[in-house]
């Protein structure tokens, strides 16, 4: 069948502008835009014209049921659907969707991880709909972006703060330009998320409990090849896997999602996928809406699409590039430098204040990246270390510097950098190599935030770094109105600024062994290994301080969500613990058991043949696989002891250290042991795929 042309499938299945404008009368469509554009209220008098218009449209388009389309603290997306049919007085039906069907829904809150917020008792919760992402349709439902709240108004979700954190940023953003002699509607932050991801057989991932369970492989011994070579990087795409992504452009297409770029990753099996930007509650909704439509073409493709931050031990992980911008609703990105003394001044403060952010809460950007699965990637291969540091490069880093020392700048021309008198000098975007090393690097009109895993939702680290941003330039709010002389304080300010958070600007390999100790014991920058480590700090006083102070979140949201997540890491590894001991005592034991009875057996016969026979192979293999047999199930009964003990481990704080400290590294050594045995044994008598199989499978 001929494929339709892009730009008539693109957004097919949303409720877009261009869906609104045609349908709704230009009273309703205004007011709407307003509430989208300017932050204004929602109007609810509104509600019913375009709830009616809402549902004409998705019938048309083949839905059948409508749901409130939310994002608890799961970190997956969920749903409950409701058709539009009401009963009429014929005996027949009618289709219906009210204004306050489309405004609020309540859904089940105490099933929901809630942090103590929400007892089982306790079930009610409450949907409102985010007029700001657009409803779309999926598999015959029409879904609405909403915010998830508890009966009491706690926010229950990632949606609401990212919200929040936007609209604290739009704020304290619009006071700095106004002194800039700028008015604008709204300063809004867009995030491009690169997504890497696997893809496997489909029935080898059935195969294998631990990829079915957890979504990494908890064993496996590295094949012959892996990604040694890097031929697989950037190399022609398999036509299995072209056909997967065909289907998936189009499917992505038409949800309006920005699909641009794709293209093998360094790792065998391993590909990315790049959007174009959008605002950041729109990439945020359309990343989650990617990651679920990626799993289920790859289904459809025979495949199994692993999302997994380190499915496979010894290659590289799978991460998402959080590409972080702000830009005026006039299209002037914030970070961009200027043609003038003013702009290159604007740009300069920008700038300033995402430096101290980060070095001001660098344990917030951490956390908020941290999970038991990125916890395996960070610091190895591709991904970046667990300290957060910033790459400016070489250019803006001596500017930089000639600002702090009130010296020249020795680049395209000499000059003296003294704000609003003297211009910057102008360079061109990429003046500077990439650091595939640095977590937070700038790239011309933008900063990558390299940190986050593969399956991580973009929610979490936005709402950290957007808010974190706002206090910078809250605070050089309140210093520059109060100025007599504007260019002499800004120049103070940004030389004040550079000298105060120069530590955090790091240019060099992030994964040298120096660089730690630098950063560590000299600089004094944070290094928090683990999710046991870093997820503690959301309650530090400076960082609750700041949170509350923006209404990004309140006390009692911060406390519910650092147990949430540290429950979740916990939950997570024991999950992975229990699915070892069960492969080991169910499958490998076995196994080995029955290998080694055979050996006995050939040995027994071969030897009884002849005296000469000396069997060195054999009886070799017998003696190590009898070892590790043994080691096997003794690892295996001291896993299985740890994780009994996380029951009694007293509070979420102690039970995630104990598993930090106790049941991970006696996971490694039951692993180890089971993939030594893996060398020693025939490929048939192995009860799962290997890793040669299930890299290459595809291929």
């Amino acid at each position: 069948m001929e494929k339709k042309s892009i730009p008539s499938i693109f957004g097919s299945l949303v409720f877009d502008d261009r869906v609104m404008r045609a349908r709704l009368s230009q009273k309703v469509y205004n007011s709407l835009r307003k509430t989208i554009d300017e932050n204004e209220d929602l109007d609810e008098k509104i509600a019913s014209a375009v709830a009616s218009e809402m549902r004409d449209w998705a019938i048309e388009n083949g839905a059948t049921h409508f749901t409130h389309w939310f994002q608890p603290l799961t970190g997956v997306t969920a749903e409950k659907h409701d058709s539009f049919i009401t009963p009429s007085p014929d005996g027949g039906v009618i289709m219906e969707f009210s204004g306050k069907e489309l405004i609020k829904g309540e859904p089940d809150a105490s099933s929901f991880p809630s942090g103590g917020l929400r007892a089982t008792f306790e079930a009610r919760g409450y949907t409102a709909w985010d007029p700001t992402s657009y409803a779309f349709i999926k598999d015959h439902t029409l879904c609405i972006p909403t915010a998830f709240c508890s009966y009491a108004g706690d926010a229950l979700d990632k949606k609401t703060p990212l919200l929040r954190s936007m609209q604290a940023l739009n704020k304290q953003a619009k006071r700095i330009l106004k002194l800039f002699g700028t008015e604008v509607k709204n300063v809004r932050t867009s995030v491009g998320p690169e997504q890497e991801y696997f893809l496997i057989d489909e029935a080898m991932f059935k195969k294998r409990p631990d990829l079915v369970y957890t979504g990494r492989t908890l064993f496996g011994a590295m094949p012959p090849k892996g990604q040694e070579l890097d031929d697989h990087y950037f190399g022609a795409i398999k036509p299995s896997v072209i056909s997967f992504m065909e289907d998936l452009n189009e499917e992505l297409w038409k949800l309006g999602i920005l699909v641009k770029t794709e293209h093998n990753e360094v790792a065998p099996a391993q590909h990315e996928l790049a959007p174009i930007y959008s605002t950041t509650n729109v990439a945020t909704d359309n990343n989650q809406l990617t990651m679920e439509i990626m799993q289920k073409v790859a289904r459809k493709h025979g495949l199994a699409c692993l999302l997994h931050e380190k499915p496979f031990a010894g290659v590289n992980g799978s991460g998402k590039h959080n590409n972080w911008s702000m830009a005026t609703d006039t299209g002037v990105n914030l970070l961009s430098p200027g043609d003038t003394p003013h702009e290159n001044a604007q740009f300069l403060l920008f700038l300033c204040a995402v430096i101290q952010a980060v070095d001001d809460y660098q344990d917030l950007l951490r956390l908020a990246v941290a999970t038991a699965g990125n916890d395996h990637r960070l610091g190895a291969n591709e991904a970046p270390p667990a300290i957060i540091s910033v790459f400016l490069g070489d250019e803006l880093t001596g500017i930089l510097e000639a600002i702090k020392n009130d010296t020249p700048y020795h680049g395209t021309e000499k000059v003296t950098m003294k704000l609003g008198v003297h211009s910057l000098p102008k360079f061109s975007r990429d003046t500077t190599d990439r650091n595939r090393t640095s977590p937070f690097a700038f790239t011309g009109n933008k900063f990558e935030f390299r940190s986050l895993g593969s399956s991580n939702s973009i929610a979490c680290c936005n709402i950290m770094l957007n808010a974190a941003v706002a206090e910078s330039l809250r605070q050089y709010a309140d210093i520059l109105e109060k100025a007599d002389d504007f260019d002499s304080v800004l120049h103070d300010l940004i030389k004040d600024t550079i000298k105060k958070h120069e530590r955090i600007l790091f240019n060099g390999n992030g994964y040298g062994e120096d660089w730690i100790k630098e950063a560590t014991e000299v600089r004094g920058l944070s290094n928090l290994k683990t999710t046991a480590d870093a997820m503690p700090h959301l309650l530090d006083k400076k960082n609750m301080d700041m949170l509350i102070s923006h209404k990004v979140f309140t006390e009692t949201e911060l406390h519910s969500r650092c147990e949430i997540m540290l429950e979740n890491y916990c939950k997570t590894v024991n999950i992975e613990g229990h699915t070892m001991v069960d492969m080991v005592r169910k499958n490998y034991l076995p196994a080995i058991e029955g290998y080694l009875f055979t050996l006995a057996k050939a040995t027994s016969y071969m030897q009884s043949v002849s005296d000469h026979v000396k069997c060195s192979y054999e009886v070799s293999t017998m003696e190590r696989l009898s070892e590790l047999t043994d080691s096997i199930f003794a690892s295996c009964i001291a896993l299985e002891e740890s994780l009994k003990k996380l029951q009694d481990a007293g509070n979420i704080i102690r039970t995630s250290e104990a598993v930090r400290d106790d049941v991970l590294p006696k996971m490694e050594a039951l692993r180890s042991f089971v993939d030594e045995a893996e060398m020693l044994m025939p490929e048939s008598c192995w009860p799962f795929p290997s890793y040669g199989k299930l890299l290459f499978s595809v291929y």
